[in-house]
């Protein structure tokens, strides 16, 4: 396994999964400090902002974020405008129609494992499938694509692989016993990458997520029938 900062680790893995763990306390009414696990998407909920404004008030230009980044999560009430009595009211213009959010494209997935179905997504409690098994059954691929993380830095989630198929799909295999595979790899689809196992988890099992642009969906619909 590449040996590079343990802190860099934790950024990469926080821009790529939304993290189960609480966004810590504001510094102040209107900045926030980055901590390990944070995502645009949960510093926007605990602040009342959706993600858009958010980008808007950092001029961000895409969701990444770094530990220990400030964050305005409050406009600025020096940046308004006020006007004057003397001023005319500006006529207002009817609101654009909101545009309907496109479906996520599909990719064809294979299942990465062949044992019980534990639980399934639910989009809160569980962000994926949790699939059963005995200790060291084989963990394939299920797309193709680049290792982009290999590790176990994240301790809810054990030994931890996440293969990055294209710029919009990730897949993530969590509570592995052994990676197979390291940072950087190239991985074809039902390559054998790890071995299933119980790290991080009272159980053994495989703890399966797939990310559309960070975030967690349904990976059944995608998978082979």
């Amino acid at each position: 396994m590449p040996t590079f900062p343990l802190l860099r680790r934790y950024a990469l893995f926080s821009t790529l999964l939304i993290s189960a763990c609480g966004t810590a306390p504001v510094n102040n009414g209107s900045q926030y400090e980055v901590k390990a696990g944070d995502t645009l998407y949960s510093i926007a909920r605990n602040h009342n902002l959706s993600v858009s404004e958010l980008q808007r008030l950092n001029q961000l230009s895409d969701n990444t974020i770094q530990i220990g980044q400030t964050l305005a999560v409050k406009p600025n009430p020096k940046a308004a405008s006020v006007s004057t009595p003397s001023s005319k009211p500006t006529p207002s213009k009817p609101n654009p129609a909101p545009v309907a959010s496109k479906p996520s494209p599909a990719i064809n997935l294979i299942w990465p494992s062949k044992g019980p179905i534990l639980q399934n997504y639910n989009g809160g409690s569980n962000k994926g499938i949790d699939i059963g098994g005995e200790a060291g059954s084989p963990i394939y691929a299920a797309a193709s694509g680049k290792v982009a993380y290999a590790g176990n830095g994240i301790r809810s989630y054990g030994n931890l692989l996440i293969i990055k198929h294209n710029q919009d799909y990730l897949s993530a295999y969590a509570h592995n016993q052994r990676i197979l595979v390291k940072e950087g790899d190239i991985i074809k689809q039902g390559q054998q990458v790890a071995e299933m196992g119980s790290s991080g988890s009272n159980k053994v099992k495989l703890h399966f997520e797939l990310r559309f642009k960070g975030k967690a969906i349904n990976p059944k619909p995608f998978l082979a029938q």
